[in-house]
Order: structure tokens, then C-alpha cells, then sequence
């Protein structure tokens, strides 16, 4: 989990200390160099300022349990307090997916989330519980044409 801030430290000099070199960070070779991020609280893994959730206030994440997803908040108000510093609330896979998407926006837009992390936080719900379903087996081709034919004649 990120550790969080100290409060006479503003996110900003964090950021410029720890952009290029910290435990989050996932640099590639290809596309150019693209530095991805392992952040729990950073719902786009982009090695980014704005959701690099270790170095803002407020943050919030979402990770993949074995049958639904845990929803984990950082509070402005505990920054040296790791232990009250974070929340999670855990949301299983018996709920609709309606329902989940519904509450994760609803506990972002509550506590003061930036709107662009509500948008975020429903998408990697929706990937996570895309992820969950089970995969259906594919049907099998239905012959048509001569192969019908030869079909019906063999059996």
C-alpha cells in the first residue's frame, strides 16, 4: 500500500522527488518509453501526477478479489496514521453489476472524489467483473451446403 505523506510536505515536491524512481513505477522500452504504474490507488496505471495515488490527498482504488472487488479510500484527515489513513469496503460478486457500478459512483461523487476518478473507478469495475464471468464455450458451426448434405447422408 502507498505510504502516506507527510502533512508539511505538499504533493507537488513528492511528486517531483519520486516521478521518475519509486516502487510503483513499471518502465517500458517500447512505444516510446511508456512509464506505467503498479500504484493500488492509481485507477489508470498511468505513471502520471494527477493519478499517482501515493502523492495526492484523496485517492481511491480498486483491486480484484477472488468473487467481487475491494474498494480502498485514502482520507485527507490521517496522513501520518497509516492504519486509519486507509479505507476499504469490499463489494462481492452476488450484487448485480448495476448495482455495483452504482455504488463504487456513488462513493466517489459522496466523499468529494474528483469526477474523473468516478468515470474511472465504474470502468475498472466493469473490467473486473468482466474479467469474473465465466467464459462460454463456443458453439459449434452449424454445416451448410454440400457438407450438410454428406453429413445428413452419413448418419
Amino acid at each position: 500500500m502507498a505510504s502516506p505523506a507527510l502533512p508539511n510536505i505538499s504533493g507537488d515536491l513528492i511528486w517531483e522527488v519520486v516521478r521518475d524512481n519509486n516502487c510503483f513505477l513499471a518502465k517500458t522500452r517500447q512505444d516510446g518509453g511508456v512509464q506505467f504504474s503498479r500504484d493500488p490507488l492509481n485507477l489508470i496505471n498511468k505513471n502520471t501526477r494527477k493519478h499517482a495515488g501515493f502523492v495526492n490527498d484523496k485517492a481511491i482504488g480498486i483491486v480484484r478479489k477472488d468473487k467481487g472487488f475491494t474498494v480502498i479510500t485514502k482520507k485527507p484527515s490521517a496522513p501520518t496514521k497509516p492504519k486509519e489513513a486507509f479505507l476499504k469496503s469490499e463489494h462481492s460478486g452476488a450484487k448485480s453489476s448495476r448495482r455495483a457500478y452504482k455504488s463504487v459512483a456513488n462513493q466517489t461523487a459522496k466523499n468529494g472524489y474528483r469526477a474523473d476518478l468516478r468515470e474511472a473507478a465504474v470502468q475498472r469495475v466493469s473490467a473486473i467483473r468482466q474479467s469474473q464471468r465465466p467464459v462460454k464455450p463456443e458453439p459449434e458451426p452449424k454445416l451448410r451446403g454440400n457438407k450438410a448434405k454428406k453429413a445428413a447422408e452419413s448418419s
